[in-house]
C-alpha cells in the first residue's frame, strides 16, 4: 500500500511539473477533445507511471525527452514497454522536440493508431 501512495504522490508532482510538450499533449487530449476518448495524465499502472491512458482502446502515449537517449534508459524503456504490453496495452513513443515542431504530423498517427485500437 506504502508504494501504491508513494507512486500517487509522485505522479501528482509530475502532473505539476510537465514538460512543454506534455503540456501541449494534455490541452490536445483533455476533457475528450481527441475523438472523444478520455485520458489521463501522469496515470499509475504499477510498477509505473504512464504519461497518457487511454483506458477505452488500451492506449498509452510516452514523449520522451533527451534522457530517454541513453543505454540505460533505452533499456529501462524497453522493459516498461514489454510489461505494458503484456497487459494487452499498446504504447506509443514520440520525442518532445519532433511533437513540438511536428504537431500536426504526429497527431495524424496518433488519430490513426486510434482509429485502428477503436476498431479491434
Amino acid at each position: 500500500m506504502k508504494l501504491d501512495l508513494q507512486l500517487l504522490e509522485f505522479a501528482k508532482t509530475m502532473r505539476h511539473n510537465a514538460t512543454d510538450a506534455e503540456n501541449l499533449m494534455w490541452q490536445i487530449l483533455r476533457a475528450k477533445r481527441f475523438m472523444n476518448l478520455k485520458f489521463r495524465r501522469q496515470h499509475v499502472i504499477k510498477p509505473y507511471i504512464v504519461d497518457f491512458y487511454c483506458h477505452e482502446i488500451g492506449l498509452v502515449i510516452e514523449l520522451d525527452g533527451s534522457q530517454h537517449r541513453t543505454d540505460d534508459a533505452i533499456e529501462y524503456d524497453a522493459k516498461r514497454t514489454k510489461l505494458l504490453e503484456a497487459l494487452d496495452l499498446r504504447v506509443v513513443r514520440y520525442w518532445n522536440h519532433e511533437f513540438l515542431k511536428n504537431t500536426d504530423v504526429i497527431l495524424e498517427n496518433l488519430w490513426s493508431i486510434c482509429l485502428k485500437l477503436k476498431d479491434d
